[in-house]
Parts: structure tokens; C-alpha cells; sequence
């Protein structure tokens, strides 16, 4: 089976058999619960090819997250506008607002010619203000206490922080049988300081026969458009740290918690099964670096990638 045929298949499963739930955004989904697709990872890199994924975003999303950042800044300074929609909805949310009304404007902006006019000027002149105003970068570009404060400063209650990501790097080239090669970013105390509490809440890692496997655990995971950067996102993550600690990649497990289709997904979720799967592509680590928190974008390479065209969809925020 091409290990792209189990996303495949799972989002298949979940048009057929899910539930209908509301959810946070208002927008509905059609939901499973306790689903698990794996990945080969010896067998090419899981850069999903029934639609265009943009590797060079999903890269330098997780250096960001490597870097221990939670500012849009980075992103927007490599042109990566994925994490725009929650800093931008604080902003235009404040009292410092001063422009039209947003209200909505994830998907309106998609069937609204005149909003979605006026929603591209007003997130210009937001990215703008994260790039050149220091002041208004710290107070509207900032997430929170998102991934990267978790995975590398998480604050413990004797007012140390905890790098999770190299002490479980340390673990694996020093113990690597050991059962705890864990990393979290659930931290219940920081939550109500997370613009969006994490969806892909833990990882652990798994050391047999010269060979690092990742198994991901996922509390709530858009198939459409969140899912496909996860599986790239962990899958560089595991050959990162397999490079480093001088193993080979073994496995990806992705496992769920609530797996959803949005309702505003539907048709270009089956405009993605109509097509067949190619063969994945290779990830090329072109300059290896002493640790992977001192990679850049520019230190990867994707050989052989040949997807289909992209499927535009709205982010639920």
C-alpha cells in the first residue's frame, strides 16, 4: 500500500461514517474518534501528493518551533503566513483596532469579493506592523505560551525551565532503550495563555536496531489542512533527530484523538480523492549542522516531488 493511501483512506472513513459535531469555530465537522495511520518513513518522505504541500513552510514553521519562538515575526520574515489568522483576530479584536469590520472574516473573505479586499489590506498592514514596529510585534504578534515555550522553556513550579526537546535528545543518544523519550506541550496552567491550546498535545520517540520511530498523539486534527503539515512536520522532525543522534528513520505513527472534515471542507476533501497518490518524494539534508536547533530552511532539500495542484480551503480560527 502507498502510505499515502491510509491518510487516503481514513479521510474516506470519516466522510462515510462521521459524526456530526459542532465545534469551536461554529463551523460543524464530520468527526471520528481514536484513529491511526503509520508511515515508513525508509520509504520516501510523507510529503502528501494528491495535492501541493508546501515544504518550505512546514520547514520553517518547525525551526520556529525548535528555536523555542511563539512570535509571528520569524515566520513572517520567511514569508510563512500560516499562523497569521490568531494574531491577526487579537488584533482585530483590541480596542487599538481602527479599521472595517472583521468579524468572521475567515470565511468570508473566501465568497465576499468587497471583504476579502478589505481583509488583505487590513492583514498587510498588520504583517507590516509585526515586521517594523518592535512595540506592536510583542503585543499582537505573540501567541502565547504555544509550542515552541513548551517543547523548549517549559516553566516548572520551582520557577526552572525545562528544555524537553534536548533532554529528550540527550536521553535517546545516552539511553536510547528508555520508555520516556517524551515531549509534551500540554501544560494545563499555560493554556488560558495559548492563542490556540496545542492540537498535536505529545510525541514520543522509539530507539530499535540503529532505527528512531516517532508516534505522535493528536487531540484534535483537521484532515484537510492541518494533518498534511503535521505528518511533513513530525516526519522532518524524526530525521532531524535520527541525523543527529546517528540513527536511521524507522516510523511516523500519527494517532487521533478527534479526526474532522470541516463542513466547509467537504468538496475539496473529494476533489483530493479523486485523485491517485504518486510516489513521495526524498528529503535531502544538504549541510548537517553540530545540533538541529541551529538548521535553516536552506539546509533541506525535497528531491522528486511531483504533487498534484493545490486545494484552497478556509482555516477555521
Amino acid at each position: 500500500m502507498n502510505n499515502e493511501q491510509a491518510y487516503l483512506q481514513l479521510c474516506e472513513e470519516i466522510l462515510a461514517e462521521g459524526n456530526v459535531k459542532e465545534d469551536r469555530t461554529n463551523t460543524g465537522t464530520y468527526s471520528l474518534f481514536g484513529k491511526q495511520i503509520r508511515f515508513n518513513l525508509q520509504e520516501g518522505f510523507p510529503l502528501l501528493t494528491t495535492k501541493h504541500v508546501p515544504f518550505r513552510l512546514i520547514a520553517s514553521e518547525l525551526l520556529w518551533f525548535l528555536k523555542g519562538d511563539t512570535n509571528i515575526r520569524y515566520l513572517l520574515e520567511h514569508n510563512n503566513n500560516i499562523w497569521n489568522e490568531w494574531a491577526f483576530k487579537k488584533w482585530v479584536e483590541s480596542d487599538a483596532y481602527e479599521g472595517p469590520n472583521m468579524e468572521d472574516f475567515g470565511n468570508r473573505s473566501l465568497v465576499d469579493n468587497e471583504f476579502k479586499k478589505e481583509y488583505d489590506e487590513q492583514m498587510n498592514v498588520f504583517k507590516e506592523k509585526v515586521l517594523q514596529d518592535d512595540e506592536f510585534a510583542q503585543k499582537y504578534g505573540d501567541l502565547g505560551f504555544v509550542y515552541g515555550k513548551q517543547w523548549r522553556k517549559w516553566e516548572a513550579a520551582s520557577g526552572e525551565t525545562i528544555d524537553q526537546l534536548a533532554d529528550v535528545i540527550h536521553s535517546i543518544k545516552t539511553n536510547p532503550d528508555s520508555r520516556r523519550h517524551i515531549v509534551s506541550a500540554w501544560n494545563p496552567e499555560d493554556i488560558p495563555q495559548m492563542a490556540l491550546p496545542p492540537c498535536h498535545t505529545l510525541f514520543q520517540f522509539y530507539v530499535d536496531n540503529g532505527t528512531l520511530s516517532c508516534q505522535l498523539y493528536q487531540r484534535s486534527a483537521d484532515i484537510f489542512l492541518g494533518v498534511p503539515f503535521n505528518i511533513a512536520s513530525y516526519a522532518l522532525l524524526t530525521h532531524l533527530i535520527a541525523f543527529e543522534c546517528n540513527l536511521k528513520v524507522g516510523e511516523f505513527i500519527h494517532t487521533f484523538g478527534d479526526v474532522h472534515i470541516y463542513t466547509n471542507h467537504l468538496e475539496q476533501i473529494k476533489i483530493q480523492l479523486s485523485r491517485k497518490p504518486k510516489d513521495f518524494p526524498e528529503l535531502k539534508i544538504t549541510n548537517k549542522k553540530e545540533s538541529i536547533f541551529d538548521y535553516e530552511v536552506k539546509d533541506f532539500e525535497i528531491v522528486g516531488y511531483d504533487p498534484h495542484p493545490a486545494i484552497k480551503a478556509p482555516v477555521a480560527v
